[in-house]
């Protein structure tokens, strides 16, 4: 089972509904590279590479809304 932290869970809440990660980066008042750098290690921890990948798995786990 994957376990991933509410912070996590919200970024792919927020990918999941079409938030740009610059705008991610700015409501979490950090660098766009830093929220890149958690989403890859968090996508490696899911198998995925990118960010539909992610988002269709997050959502196949019940972990966003589909």
């Amino acid at each position: 089972m994957l376990h991933i932290t509410p912070w996590e869970r919200g970024m792919l809440e927020q990918l999941a509904h079409g938030v740009a990660m610059k705008d991610i980066a700015r409501r979490y008042d950090m660098d766009e590279f830093d929220i890149e750098s958690c989403l890859r290690r968090l996508f490696a921890r899911m198998g995925v590479t990118t960010t539909t990948e992610a988002v269709a798995a997050a959502a196949r786990r019940g972990l966003v809304a589909a």
